[in-house]
């Protein structure tokens, strides 16, 4: 999907129509290793070992692995940046794509 670096709507912000400029959102906090809610610790729960009820680390089910994916895209996550106040606001709802690509507008020579 081929999307501009800038354009210009609406900025609740400034409450006014203003150039924007278009970024992707990035991916969220990675786990700490060292952290109470690191993977390896997740690994050694979810072995199922233990007196009583195991919640969610308890023993699982027989088709875990066997289900695939069912969505091959993730939808997209815009942040527009208002030039003038500086301020962002995500898009309200995103399309599904494979990759998007940000690209500069031409100018037209005459």
């Amino acid at each position: 999907m081929k999307i501009p670096r800038k354009t210009r709507r609406y900025c609740p912000y400034c409450k006014k129509h203003t150039e924007q400029k278009i970024t992707q959102a990035k991916t969220g906090h990675q786990r700490g290793a060292l952290k109470r809610g690191s993977l390896e610790r997740v690994r050694k729960r979810g072995l199922g070992r233990g007196k009583g009820n195991l919640g969610r680390w308890g023993s699982k089910p027989a088709i875990t692995k066997w289900k695939r994916k069912s969505k091959s895209t993730k939808k997209t996550s815009l942040i527009y940046t208002c030039k003038e106040c500086g301020k962002s606001a995500i898009q309200k709802k995103g399309k599904r794509a494979g990759r998007v690509v940000f690209e500069e507008k031409k100018k037209k020579i005459k």
